[in-house]
């Protein structure tokens, strides 16, 4: 019923609060579809990860621009967060306390979609290596978690860029 990438996206999310790896694991499946036929709502819940990512880094100005962005895309998205087992009401109350809490330069607090499908957070805890993670808050004592744009390891990102730029610049030398 639900797309694995998805419970994927709420493991990561509620258990290990690897905000990172949600954004991957969405983003991906986001480009799964063509251009023309890519959902808003994926991109809503990839910036609320991302936002978060940043409100938890201190980074406080991306933190609003993601779930400010995010408020917007997903206030539209009534039929898409239902069948995803959301509470759309509740998830946008949510962002918009949390994007005042921001606005006013308040730490980071772990943050948990409101689902209301219960067989969905029965699948998500299933799966989820240590269930009893689910749901904990974040642990800001974690330096690779909090800090994993940074700290990961990023041989295969910078050999393809190399790659890609390579690319341009023989096509570029073909073009008369």
């Amino acid at each position: 019923m639900y797309d694995q990438a998805y419970i994927d996206f709420l493991i990561y999310f509620h258990c290990d609060r690897d905000y990172f790896e949600c954004h991957e694991i969405l983003e991906e499946h986001w480009k799964n579809d063509p251009p023309n036929e890519r959902k808003d709502y994926w991109v809503g819940l990839i910036q609320i990860a991302v936002g978060l990512y940043h409100q938890r880094r201190g980074n406080f100005a991306g933190a609003l621009k993601m779930i400010s962005n995010a408020i917007k895309l997903l206030k539209s998205e009534s039929q898409a967060l239902e069948n995803l087992g959301l509470h759309k009401e509740e998830l946008i109350n949510q962002l918009l306390k949390r994007k005042n809490e921001i606005l006013n330069g308040n730490s980071y607090y772990s943050f948990n979609f409101p689902i209301i499908d219960q067989d969905l957070v029965t699948i998500c805890k299933t799966q989820c290596h240590d269930q009893k993670k689910w749901g904990k808050e974040s642990d800001l004592t974690n330096e690779y978690l909090i800090h994993k744009h940074t700290k990961r390891d990023r041989t295969n990102i910078i050999a393809e860029r190399k790659n890609q730029l390579e690319l341009r610049k023989s096509k570029k030398a073909e073009t008369p």
